[in-house]
């Protein structure tokens, strides 16, 4: 995320607005400081504890952002991916899921999912159903 465009970088900010807390590496806390949010930084897997996975196996992340960036982040991202399905955590991996993600949750916070028979929509409450 660090070399994304500005644009590119709504996921982190709409996230805060609604009261999530980032967590990031290195490199993505610096790029998310750098557009004025608040970060947490944690190691990458390979660099020590502790890391993504630990906070993950310990309750703390409900949702992982995880972008990859080439070969040399594989391990890294195998280990990511694989904890965050036995914790059932949901995982995305890329700045378009992710900027969909945050759109999703802005959208249900503002807009609570709503309910209707069929009955309702198509002829009023008091309409009969075959059957």
């Amino acid at each position: 995320m660090a070399t994304r465009p500005r644009r590119q970088r709504k996921a982190p900010r709409t996230l805060i607005q609604f009261g999530f807390q980032l967590v990031a590496t290195r490199g993505t806390a610096a790029a998310v400081r750098t557009a004025r949010l608040s970060c947490k930084t944690v190691l990458k897997v390979n660099e020590g504890r502790p890391n993504a996975v630990d906070l993950m196996k310990a309750g703390q992340l409900q949702l992982v952002i995880y972008t990859p960036t080439g070969a040399y982040s594989f391990h890294d991202e195998k280990v990511i991916r694989r904890t965050a399905v036995a914790y059932r955590i949901p995982c995305i991996t890329t700045l378009s899921g992710a900027k969909a993600a945050a759109e999703a949750v802005a959208s249900r916070r503002r807009d609570p999912v709503r309910v209707w028979s069929l009955q309702e929509i198509h002829g009023g409450a008091g309409a009969k159903v075959a059957g």
